[in-house]
């Protein structure tokens, strides 16, 4: 399995958490986490698997360590690059905008000759509208911790077992 580095924001520790959860599921000698409030591109440059972890704020903005982390994005090579998403979102309380986040990054590097892995369909959640949805499903892993906490152990284990199949 390639080695796989996971990049995450996190403000109160949610998404931090689910980095490590991820980390764990894949084992700590095949997967590396870093905050993206101190990485840079040639951090992401030994990675064939880059998973992108966010949280939305407010109304669908990016957490606030990936602001400043966007511009890192325009110096890393993608082309051949498996990416994946995961992010924290509040669907009761934003339902237009539930994990937009992780299409705004989406959006950032859509183009960038990067292969999306880890989609996941959009019938077990309660929503209005997402940026993060593409083609009818999500391109990754919602988490609400804020309304769903019971799911999140299993989303994150069976997510992790399907990048193992797309990896």
């Amino acid at each position: 399995m390639a080695k796989i580095g996971i990049f995450y924001g996190s403000t109160e520790g949610n998404t931090e958490r689910i980095a490590e959860m991820i980390q764990e599921l894949f084992g700590a000698d095949k997967a590396d986490v870093y905050n993206v409030d101190s990485a840079t591109a040639e951090d992401m440059q030994g990675y064939e698997v880059l998973l992108f972890g966010a949280s939305t704020w407010e109304i669908g903005e990016l957490q606030e360590d990936w602001e400043p982390f966007m511009d890192v994005l325009d110096d890393v090579d993608f082309t051949g690059k498996k990416v994946g998403f995961f992010g924290c979102g509040d669907a009761d309380g934003y339902p237009d905008t539930f994990i937009d986040a992780l299409g705004i990054i989406y959006e950032k590097i859509e183009n960038s000759g990067a292969a999306f892995i880890g989609k996941v369909p959009t019938d077990d959640f309660v929503f209005d509208a997402s940026r993060a949805v593409i083609d009818g499903v999500f391109i990754g892993l919602p988490i609400d911790e804020d309304n769903e906490p019971d799911k999140t152990d299993t989303r994150v284990k069976n997510w992790v077992a399907q990048l193992k199949t797309e990896i």
